[in-house]
């Protein structure tokens, strides 16, 4: 069983910046950051392995980072350049060995509490 603790988040103006982070109990093979704004569903922002090999939607290519600490057990989200349509809960996951990717479809075992990021125009 791992469990993770996100962090940060907040609010911003649009253009502003925002850091999450996500500690794991373990160290996963694959960790991830998925958001949901009201009424919507969720949808998956960006995923990262163990060897450092990341995957981005998007909506968020160019703007946002994520990155992973493996002697922390730690995944990080830097996000700049934030707009309004990025307002949404976010969370962050986690998985075994496997398919580590955001996209429909993908599988994650554990899932954080969520934090949520505001940005007003």
């Amino acid at each position: 069983q791992v469990q993770l603790v996100e962090s940060g988040g907040g609010s911003v103006q649009a253009g502003g910046s925002l850091s999450l982070s996500c500690a794991a109990s373990g160290n996963p093979y694959c960790m991830g950051w998925f958001r949901q704004a009201p009424g919507k569903e969720r949808e998956g922002v960006a995923t990262i392995d163990n060897y450092g090999s990341a995957s981005y939607a998007d909506s968020v290519k160019g703007r946002f980072t994520i990155s992973k600490d493996n002697a922390k057990n730690t995944a990080y989200l830097q996000m700049n350049n934030l707009k309004p349509e990025d307002t949404a809960m976010y969370y962050c996951a986690a998985r075994g060995i496997g398919v580590c990717y955001y996209g429909p479809g993908s599988i994650f075992y554990y899932w954080g509490q969520g934090t949520q990021v505001t940005v007003s125009s």
